[in-house]
């Protein structure tokens, strides 16, 4: 069975601090930076700058939070964030979504999870599994909470966002 994989990687510690923005869903659109770096890799091209709109994305604007598909089939999806501490959060989303800036099929989030905090830094792994297709752009978004603030913009430290494809998904 052929996998094709986007793999993609920031940390403030490179590109410096991501500045966090809530979008009218509650969440933020983790964004991350065009190119290779140490750990980021995308021979399929699934985090083109070019995709999605009339001219090249930049990082940090919105589509550079995005992986288009290359191919059609059954996707995994995993995603690793860390947060500072911040006392005035209670808990942390994150989220995958089809189609984050409803750029073809429409928003459709997936795989909420919602986690409270720990001692320390805050730092989480998720995982799901769907079928994906070209023309729908994925993207990870997470959100921190308080109990009086509602939103916070408690800062990440690094965000990771990968996806596999697995190409050849048998019928009966």
């Amino acid at each position: 069975m052929s996998v094709v994989v986007s793999s993609l990687k920031w940390e403030a510690a490179r590109s410096g601090p991501q500045k966090i923005t809530y979008d009218k869903d509650g969440y933020h659109l983790v964004r991350f930076p065009y190119g290779e770096n140490e750990e980021s890799y995308d021979p399929w091209k699934m985090h083109d700058p070019a995709k999605g709109g009339q001219k090249p994305a930049k990082f940090p604007e919105a589509r550079s939070g995005l992986i288009w598909p290359s191919h059609e089939g059954w996707g995994v999806l995993s995603a690793m964030v860390f947060w500072e501490a911040d006392v005035r959060a209670v808990e942390y989303r994150a989220r995958f979504v089809r189609d984050p800036l409803g750029a073809s099929s429409g928003y459709d989030s997936t795989a909420t999870s919602d986690s409270t905090i720990t001692r320390g830094g805050q730092y989480r792994t998720y995982i799901w599994q769907m079928f994906v297709n070209r023309k729908t752009p994925l993207g990870l978004k997470i959100s921190a909470r308080g109990l009086r603030d509602g939103k916070i913009a408690t800062p990440i430290t690094l965000a990771e966002f990968k996806l596999a494809i697995h190409t050849d998904v048998k019928e009966p």
